[in-house]
């Protein structure tokens, strides 16, 4: 903390108040932050989790109809089956509503279960969540430190939302985090703030998620690594 200099110091007999000694805070330049993308190294391939989040009915025949990109749950798709072929553990994330009279996501419901061919897949855990991200309230941060897992690999829905507070959360718990472009999604969204497309949301996430918190990464790219 440096010091604002004081002017020269008023007479014993002055009825002036004498100006106090104010202390402005240190502001580090931006440059001393590095990037995801310069922070990251090779972790071996056991060592990750891939995290299947909120793909769920709601996303395709409920309120919530995910539109970019538009092969997202194919992606998704290949990502589980590398996984599964590589022995990368597979966690499925499932959101269920805190409450019953929720529009959406009520538990039970049609909306609220998985996707067909994500449900139909082999995976290790499932975890229920009530809020938007996936270690609040539930035991994933400890079932992957009991199984000394490291790194995570993002997919599922919505980018902005729950995919996208999970990485923050992941990268603040010293995890290693990695975010499937293309296998992620979102839909357009307008509210008094005002409006963007799906696609301008979904890009914006993904240039915040590689400045700072994730490897951003293709699909196809990410199930190379898993043969690397």
């Amino acid at each position: 903390m440096r010091k604002v200099s004081s002017p020269p110091a008023v007479a014993k007999n002055s009825t002036a108040a004498r100006p106090r000694q104010v202390l402005l805070p240190r502001i580090e330049p931006l440059e001393d932050i590095p990037p995801a993308a310069l922070l990251w190294k090779k972790l071996p391939m056991n060592r990750r989790a891939l995290l299947v989040i909120d793909v769920q009915n709601e996303y395709f025949t409920g309120k919530l109809p995910i539109v970019y990109p538009t092969d997202s749950l194919n992606n998704i798709l290949k990502a589980m089956d590398a996984a599964t072929a590589a022995k990368v553990a597979v966690v499925v994330v499932q959101h269920e509503a805190a409450k019953m009279e929720s529009p959406t996501f009520r538990k039970n419901s049609r909306e609220w279960e998985l996707h067909p061919e994500v449900a139909k897949r082999p995976r290790d855990v499932r975890v229920a969540k009530n809020l938007p991200g996936s270690f609040t309230g539930t035991n994933l941060e400890a079932w992957l430190r009991s199984h000394k897992l490291d790194t995570v690999t993002l997919c599922g829905y919505m980018t902005q939302m729950c995919c996208d507070t999970t990485a923050r959360q992941a990268f603040h718990l010293g995890l290693n985090v990695e975010f499937l472009a293309d296998a992620t999604g979102t839909l357009a969204i307008a509210n008094p703030a005002g409006s963007v497309t799906a696609e301008e949301l979904h890009r914006a996430i993904l240039v915040t998620q590689q400045a700072r918190f994730s490897k951003v990464m293709n699909t196809a790219d990410w199930v190379n690594q898993l043969g690397a």
